[in-house]
């Protein structure tokens, strides 16, 4: 049993960590594009947002079971398989796309629009204002953002797995279901229940430690600008 869940475990991990990795790679310039073309932002476009906003919530509406078997043809033309582990990769990546596009857009609108007003003042550009302010300041949501998609994945994974993606859901449908092993089904399923709670914990003490160093900077930043404040006041006074 131990050689199975190793095997069908590393499986797992290689699913998830390459479609984690396109969607984060795809999905943020998404995100990022739909942040700045709504409206009153800085490349204010009302009819890009809204069709790559239709672009995304098509691609989020898609039930990942039907979407994995709509992609065959072209998962077989991308890498050649449409099924196992480099099989799961594509409909993995193209579902998870659009939405973790969305979280990075929702992590986007809570920085606060002061800061881009003043970058935008002294002469930012687009591309300043995306690299030096809005990722920096919205690191810590766009870290829960990723770990809420690699949470999402695991289970995804799964489902690719019953359906002949390889990994934990494959050795769980094959072995635990038609082979009425149910020791190995039990294994499996605390697997997954331990991979999503270390995913879990390892993203809360990353996005507690950024916090914790954004809320230092923003006092220091604070600090700084009462101190340059009063730096005439008390020369006035002196003289």
């Amino acid at each position: 049993m131990q050689p199975l869940l190793y095997d069908n475990t590393l499986d797992t991990l290689f699913m998830v960590w390459w479609s984690t990795f396109y969607a984060v790679l795809i999905g943020i310039p998404v995100g990022v594009l739909l942040h700045l073309t709504q409206r009153g932002a800085v490349l204010q476009n009302v009819v890009v947002n809204k069709v790559l906003g239709a672009i995304v919530n098509i691609g989020r509406s898609f039930p990942f079971l039907i979407l994995i078997v709509v992609l065959i043809p072209f998962t077989r033309l991308l890498v050649g398989v449409s099924i196992g582990p480099t099989g799961a990769v594509v409909p993995l990546a193209l579902a998870a796309i659009p939405f973790f596009a969305r979280l990075v857009e929702a992590a986007l609108r809570e920085v606060d629009h002061g800061l881009v007003e003043a970058a935008h003042a002294m002469g930012g550009g687009t591309w300043t204002i995306v690299f030096k302010v809005l990722l920096p300041q919205a690191l810590p949501a766009l870290i829960a953002g990723v770990t809420t998609l690699v949470i999402q994945l695991i289970g995804y994974s799964a489902i690719a797995g019953a359906v002949g993606g390889g990994g934990l859901g494959n050795l769980a449908y094959t072995y635990g279901y038609q082979q009425y092993e149910t020791s190995l089904m039990i294994a499996t399923v605390v697997e997954l229940i331990l991979l999503v709670t270390l995913v879990q914990i390892l993203g809360d003490v990353v996005v507690r430690r950024l916090a914790q160093r954004g809320g230092r900077a923003s006092s220091l930043r604070v600090g700084l600008r009462r101190t340059r404040t009063e730096e005439p006041v008390a020369v006035t006074e002196a003289a």
